[in-house]
């Protein structure tokens, strides 16, 4: 999904007379991800235009175009516990030779809200995987939050239809990809600097997902390498001005179900940082946790 520059054009300000000069004030580029102006509405990955030859060679390219699609907004953090009172001296006490002993307040322990535990569940046989595709989304980390339902969602029909840039053969073209179900998930990270979006696509079998990761392209990024997976690949976007937002995209399969990865970050992305994610899901497949 390649999304459009955080530009924000601006203008001059009309003039003002003379005795009221208009303080100049420095324009603030628009930064689309949530950890510099807050929550939006969630994004499907990049289009992707789809042909399959005759012989069955899956050829993928990348369309420019974003799509978008709002699935909510984080769910709230936990109010901090109020602080315990604190306890206070009389002003009226009175001196006393055998004073009595007072009874000291103390705080009562308020136990931590459970973290809600997931009930989606899948497993991994192989190259197969069975079961809630959602349960294969990258867990998120730890003080990670969460766009939407925590479990992330499942992927309608005209969802992937979209991806695929509404094509009208989108039923035969899914068909010849055994295409079964997909999920995604949005979640920023716990130092608010990092929006990333995980999508799956549960295919028909391991080679089908390896091909698409392999003719999948985006012309207009700078490709890059993902440190160790070779099968894998990615493609970077570099913003005009280090106060704009950034964005990298992984390409991988993993078994029979296909993964991208999004990450959209202020300034020019570190490609360690998608191929970590890129290592953590695709351990994540194999293993179902």
């Amino acid at each position: 999904m390649s999304a459009p520059e955080n530009e924000s054009a601006f203008t001059d300000p009309p003039p003002k007379p003379v005795a009221e000069p208009a303080p100049a004030v420095a324009p603030e580029p628009e930064v689309v991800a949530g950890p510099v102006s807050g929550p939006a509405p969630r994004r499907l990955p990049r289009a992707v235009g789809v042909a399959l030859a005759t012989a069955g060679l899956l050829a993928v390219t990348a369309a420019s175009a974003a799509v978008t699609v709002a699935v909510g907004k984080p769910d709230s953090r936990p109010a901090a516990a109020a602080p315990a009172p604190r306890a206070t001296a009389s002003a009226s006490a009175s001196a006393s030779a055998t004073p009595s002993a007072t009874p000291v307040p103390v705080p009562t322990a308020v136990p931590a809200e459970p973290k809600p535990t997931s009930t989606v569940k899948g497993t991994v046989n192989g190259s197969k995987h069975e079961g809630d595709l959602r349960y294969f989304l990258l867990p998120i980390p730890d003080g990670g939050e969460s766009y939407g339902p925590a479990d992330g969602m499942a992927l309608t029909h005209d969802n992937v239809s979209e991806m695929f840039g509404k094509p009208d053969d989108i039923d035969t073209l899914l068909g010849n990809m055994g295409y079964k179900d997909g999920a995604t998930r949005t979640y920023r990270t716990a130092d608010g600097k990092a929006e990333v979006t995980v999508t799956l696509l549960h295919l028909g079998s391991a080679d089908i997902a390896s091909r698409f990761v392999k003719f999948y392209n985006i012309k207009s990024e700078e490709p890059i390498d993902i440190d160790g997976d070779p099968n894998a690949h990615g493609f970077r976007k570099k913003p005009k001005n280090e106060a704009f937002t950034g964005s990298m995209t992984g390409i991988g399969s993993q078994g029979d179900v296909q993964y991208t990865i999004d990450v959209e970050v202020k300034g020019t992305p570190d490609k360690a940082l998608l191929s970590d994610v890129m290592k953590r899901q695709r351990e994540w497949l194999a293993s179902g946790g």
